[in-house]
């Protein structure tokens, strides 16, 4: 049985669920097979659907597939979001905050298996450690490609070996500070003349923002039965 949170009636939020409610919670709202998702359901952040149509134009029509991992580390008794930052020579997003991923290669099977592979080419996280959970929808980013973020539980017993022309760190985040809505701070940021509300989620010495955020706010709106 599901347990029951903010969003099924009773209040009760993510962020007090122990690992073994929140895997339960994950696997259940998570789609097993790939998502078909239409043109109109693309996110652009967390925006609305009137914010979408009036942005999308800004756009390629036909964007680059690619996708990425978002790994759910287990550690003893809690959940971890594994992300990486950049390295600052990269041509988009350089030094930012990001999810292991990439490109869609025509040597890939599907998008699943892109952000296996570009897990381990970029920091070398062994696909014998991930478990696929399901996909979160897709998200359109400025630089022109359409991610699927890829969700999966990763084994502790990983060792990690980074690229370093692709990523400069990693580091792990708590899932519940994700999923505590007090840690969703609202900022303004200006895009081709439009004024867009986004979600921040600063931690510690990092800023989680962007496309990276805007998956996490997806996949707490997923638990939360709000999306998806």
């Amino acid at each position: 049985m599901l347990p029951a949170v903010a969003g099924d009636g009773d209040q009760r939020p993510l962020w007090s669920l122990d690992s073994t409610q929140l895997r339960a919670l994950i696997v259940a709202r998570l789609a097993s097979e790939p998502r078909a998702v239409p043109v109109e359901d693309w996110r652009l952040g967390t925006l609305d659907a009137a914010q979408r149509a009036t942005l999308r134009q800004y756009f390629p029509a036909a964007p680059v597939a690619a996708a990425v991992l978002v790994p759910l580390v287990t550690r003893g008794d809690a959940l971890t979001v594994l992300l990486t930052q950049r390295a600052t020579q990269l041509r988009n997003h350089a030094g930012q905050i990001s999810f292991p991923g990439g490109r869609f290669e025509s040597s890939d099977i599907n998008l699943t298996n892109t952000a296996l592979r570009e897990s381990e080419e970029e920091i070398g996280l062994a696909r014998r450690h991930v478990h696929i959970v399901g996909q979160l929808p897709d998200h359109m980013v400025i630089s022109g490609f359409r991610v699927t973020p890829v969700v999966g539980f990763v084994d502790a017993d990983f060792t990690l070996n980074l690229d370093a022309e692709e990523v400069a760190d990693t580091f792990e985040v708590p899932l519940r500070f994700v999923l505590d809505p007090a840690n969703h701070v609202k900022c303004i940021r200006h895009y081709e003349g439009h004024a867009v509300e986004l979600t921040d989620m600063p931690f510690g010495e990092y800023n989680i923002w962007g496309a990276t955020a805007s998956m996490l706010m997806t996949l707490y709106r997923v638990l939360r039965g709000e999306d998806g």
